[in-house]
């Protein structure tokens, strides 16, 4: 277990937004926009609730829609990591209700937001009006994949501490790029995070347990029969590229193309989009258009139901 102490953001004043006090932390927050039903981003690993800030934006057009960071990572305050699924599910349950923001809603996970937006799926299933689902984590991966794709390879197909501050030139040149559009305080707040001792860290924390994660939801019931649509990108991933073959990168695509699938296929509305122009860490950015277009569709069918 990782206590990220050394490494805190929580003296560190956001570009914007502010923070709530959750079981006596800091959560940092920030919502813009009104109506609902509310649109809820998680982020993924590595990934802090400003990455989403022009997703937000366009969503704010329509509906009321909020950013955050789970406790450990980003703005807010440290936790020892990684977390339990339902302790990140429970946070955020009591974030929404501090901050006066009636469900229910629509859950937006991208990566391992995913184990979070199904646990809270279960512990509050009157609170999912719907879900838009980024290429995020899924609890039956290992019933798609080959067997050097599964979940308990996660470590191995992780990337070393090492190999992270020998990326970090790179990842500071992709932030410069594919956060342009940014206001320019959020985006160098962002590039500042996203090469720091914190960001290395605890990306390392949270993607450690990714099968204890999914046993801890294979407990519960299925996601629940809400408007869904996953969004499927099937291009290459710099990151993936680095540490996976050709071979398994394509096998473990397949898997990934047939599980969304059988997501969407598990509830009444539901459906998949490929998206073979993006891939798994660029979609918010290089996409925003079809990540806006699924959520304006699933809110739109929460409001006609």
């Amino acid at each position: 277990m990782t206590n990220n102490s050394t490494s805190s953001a929580a003296r560190l004043v956001p570009p914007v937004g502010g923070f709530q006090k959750v079981d006596g932390r800091r959560v940092f927050v920030h919502r813009s926009g009104s109506g609902g039903p509310a649109v809820v981003f998680l982020p993924g690993a590595s990934a802090v609730g400003l990455d989403y800030l022009g997703l937000q934006r366009a969503v704010s057009q329509f509906t009321t829609a909020v950013v955050y960071d789970r406790g450990g990572t980003g703005y807010s305050d440290d936790v020892p990591l990684p977390r339990t699924a339902a302790a990140v599910a429970t946070e955020l349950y009591e974030l929404l209700r501090a901050q006066g923001i009636a469900g229910p809603y629509v859950l937006v996970p991208h990566s391992l937001g995913g184990a979070y937006a199904h646990r809270f799926a279960q512990l509050y299933p009157q609170e999912v009006a719907g879900l838009v689902w980024l290429d995020a984590f899924h609890r039956d991966w290992d019933d798609f994949m080959p067997p050097e794709a599964r979940l308990a390879e996660s470590v191995r197909l992780s990337p070393t501490e090492e190999q992270l501050r020998q990326w970090i030139p790179a990842i500071r040149e992709m932030c410069a790029q594919v956060l342009t559009d940014f206001p320019e305080d959020v985006r160098e707040a962002l590039i500042d995070y996203h090469v720091s001792e914190r960001w290395i860290h605890v990306g390392m924390a949270e993607r450690s347990t990714l099968a204890e994660l999914a046993t801890e939801l294979k407990a519960g019931p299925d996601v629940p029969d809400v408007p869904v649509i996953a969004l499927t990108p099937l291009g290459i991933d710099p990151g993936q590229q680095a540490l996976m073959s050709e071979q398994e990168l394509q096998a473990m695509h397949d898997g990934k193309a047939k599980l969304y699938a059988a997501m969407a296929n598990s509830v009444s509305h539901g459906e998949q989009r490929i998206l073979s122009d993006t891939g798994h860490s660029q979609l918010v950015f290089e996409r925003p258009d079809a990540v806006v277009q699924a959520i304006r569709d699933v809110v739109d069918q929460v409001a006609r139901a």
